[in-house]
């Protein structure tokens, strides 16, 4: 079973950046789709990025295509999202999860099995 911990979450003002990582319990990085979720209260889950065990590009949704960037360091195990020109609609708790296989251009939360347990990013105007 695959653990996966998230962290790097906080208050920032509008425009401001974060960067969220999402450590994985064992050296499996590089053989799961990642996927970054994120949850506001009172709205459904939406995924926002999707990193790939291949060398296929991250994908991501339209709300923050050219503002997030999707990384992988198999060395560390770990995932990276970088978040810039943050802004209050960004406001949620945010998650990482794992799916051994995966809809390419698109994140389908059915699809993965194992979650990380969140952390909240918060923007302000």
């Amino acid at each position: 079973q695959v653990q996966l911990v998230e962290s790097g979450g906080g208050s920032v003002q509008s425009g401001g950046s974060l960067r969220l990582s999402c450590k994985l319990s064992e050296y499996s990085a590089r053989r799961y789709c990642i996927g970054w979720f994120r949850q506001a209260p009172g709205k459904e889950r939406e995924g926002v990025a999707v990193v790939y065990p291949s060398s296929l590009p991250p994908s991501y949704s339209d709300s923050v295509k050219g503002r997030f960037t999707a990384s992988r360091v198999n060395a560390e195990n770990t995932l990276y999202l970088q978040m810039n020109s943050l802004k209050p609609e960004d406001t949620a708790m945010y998650y990482c999860a794992a799916a051994s296989a995966c809809t390419i251009a698109k994140t389908v939360e059915s699809e993965y099995t194992f979650w990380g347990q969140g952390t909240q990013v918060t923007v302000s105007s």
